[in-house]
């Protein structure tokens, strides 16, 4: 159990450096701009939830995940 937890903690610390280095490089993602993904704005009121882009970062980690298991 320890074992895996701490891989999983290596691997998420790894995604999140890289995560990192790719929004200093300013690189232009669209990532929270992408078809299906619902922004509503108003005057006073800002509405934005991002279902395509969760859908595609969730098939990355799950297929992430499957690798590293």
């Amino acid at each position: 159990m320890e074992r895996g937890l701490g891989r999983l903690l290596i691997v998420l610390g790894l995604f999140v450096a890289v995560m990192g280095l790719l929004l200093n490089l300013d690189l232009n993602i669209p990532l929270g701009r992408l078809p299906g993904d619902i922004r509503i704005e108003r005057d006073n009121f800002t509405f934005y939830l991002p279902i395509t882009t969760s859908i595609i970062l969730s098939i990355i980690f799950s297929l992430l995940m499957r690798l590293f298991r």
